[in-house]
């Protein structure tokens, strides 16, 4: 499917979704409350069969974060990118590690480096830093190295 066509489709599954527009792959911007079933439909939708997250990650813009979600479809060839803004005091979105495996790793480290909670998420703890980093969040804009007094 071209990009016309993918938002064409993916019009029709989400109305409220935003595009933005440019670059090789379709951005589609989002609602954290809709992120589940608009994955769901992505993975089992046969005409769009997103069958590959291959990076999951986010963005700290000092007023909010943003989830960003890169997929792909290995049996159609085309990719988008999902994106949902997040409230920065209380960042929260679904997993969708039961949909796509490779979330659940992907979750773990945004949810230690950013402090983004991932709703039902089947083993939510540290993945990288030692005990003691919890709710530290050193990917952050705000976050103060005390060592090495970096300040963003």
């Amino acid at each position: 499917m071209t990009n016309e066509e993918l938002k064409i489709k993916i019009s029709e599954l989400l109305p409220v979704a935003t595009f933005e527009e440019g670059g090789e792959w379709l951005n589609i911007n989002i609602e954290p409350a809709d992120w589940l079933s608009f994955a769901q439909q992505l993975r089992n939708d046969s005409s769009l069969y997103f069958d590959y997250l291959f990076c999951l990650t986010c963005i700290d813009w000092k007023t909010y974060l943003t989830m960003v979600y890169h997929l792909s479809s290995t049996k159609y060839r085309h990719n988008i990118v999902v994106k949902a803004k997040l409230d920065r005091n209380k960042p929260e979105i679904e997993t969708v590690s039961h949909i796509w495996r490779t979330a659940e790793f992907h979750e773990r480290e945004v949810y230690e480096m950013f402090g983004v909670n991932f709703l039902n998420h089947p083993d939510l703890r540290l993945l990288i830093l030692p005990d003691g980093w919890e709710g530290k969040n050193p990917l952050r804009k705000d976050f103060e190295d005390p060592v090495n007094m970096i300040k963003l």
